[in-house]
């Protein structure tokens, strides 16, 4: 049975809607728990229509990293999973994440966006990338507007802030692939996977003080047969090879998956890799 829009909202412990409610008094807060509430009401809506017409748009997705990994693949994993040919529009280093336990596809078409985290940084999904990728992101607008199909449009800062990340959790609508069944069909090796975060703050609530990273896989070459430093140019620090450290850092993201699902520990700071 779906849940009221008023105790997605304000009830439910998985939301972080609360905390943004209590900024607001009186009629300021009526108003944005109203807003609220008529997102929640939408989305549901959507999601039935979705359902039924077995087809959809979804995008664009031009964020962060963990944004990517916890709101956005789980919702078009769900989708693939009940049989929604979904078209999609995101980065293309995302692409290989986007595969189902045969290694298939998960979308029925992708808009793919390029690469321009060395010139903008991602934030949640609200960057505002390159003028030549604005123009990747109108072209599919425009696709998805006049198609007829619901378009799950999270380019609406307000949408995808407040209801979508909150409501598809709350669901649940999510689902997770076993990509390691995909990336190392032969299991596990006595290995670490380390991503030496330099995005970000020095120091932060999260994450606490800077990590002497190449001081941390050092201390774990002696008990792992390998220690993969992995992560991407743009957001990772680069540190020097000795012995069982290998370096990993690329914008291939199907390397980094490789090394994550023959890995039995991932070690990271605070950071988007937690959901991998």
């Amino acid at each position: 049975m779906v849940k009221t829009a008023k105790d997605l909202v304000i009830t439910e412990s998985l939301s972080d809607n609360r905390h943004f409610i209590a900024q607001f008094s009186g009629l300021a807060r009526l108003k944005f728990m109203a807003k609220l509430s008529l997102g929640y009401l939408k989305a549901n809506r959507k999601l039935a229509e979705t359902l039924k017409k077995k087809e959809c748009y979804y995008g664009p997705f031009k964020g962060e990293f963990g944004h990517f990994l916890a709101h956005t693949l789980p919702f078009v994993s769900f989708l693939h999973h009940h049989g929604v040919k979904v078209h999609y529009c995101g980065m293309e280093l995302h692409r290989p994440f986007m595969k189902d336990e045969e290694g298939r596809e998960i979308v029925a078409s992708f808009h793919s966006l390029r690469d321009f985290f060395a010139e903008k940084s991602p934030a949640t999904n609200r960057v505002v990338p390159p003028a030549d990728v604005q123009a990747d992101i109108r072209k599919f607008h425009d696709k998805a507007a006049g198609s007829g199909l619901p378009f799950w449009n999270i380019d609406d800062e307000f949408y995808y802030w407040y209801i979508q990340r909150n409501w598809l959790l709350e669901g649940p609508y999510t689902h997770a692939y076993r990509l390691d069944r995909v990336y190392a069909p032969a299991g596990k090796e006595h290995a670490v996977a380390v991503f030496p975060r330099s995005k970000g703050a020095k120091s932060s609530k999260n994450n606490g003080d800077a990590w002497d990273y190449q001081a941390l896989c050092e201390a774990l070459s002696p008990y792992f047969d390998k220690v993969y430093v992995c992560g991407h140019p743009s957001q990772v620090l680069t540190l020097e090879p000795r012995g069982n450290i290998e370096l990993c850092v690329t914008a291939d993201n199907a390397k980094i998956i490789e090394k994550c699902s023959k890995s039995r520990l991932i070690i990271t700071q605070h950071s988007g890799v937690n959901n991998i």
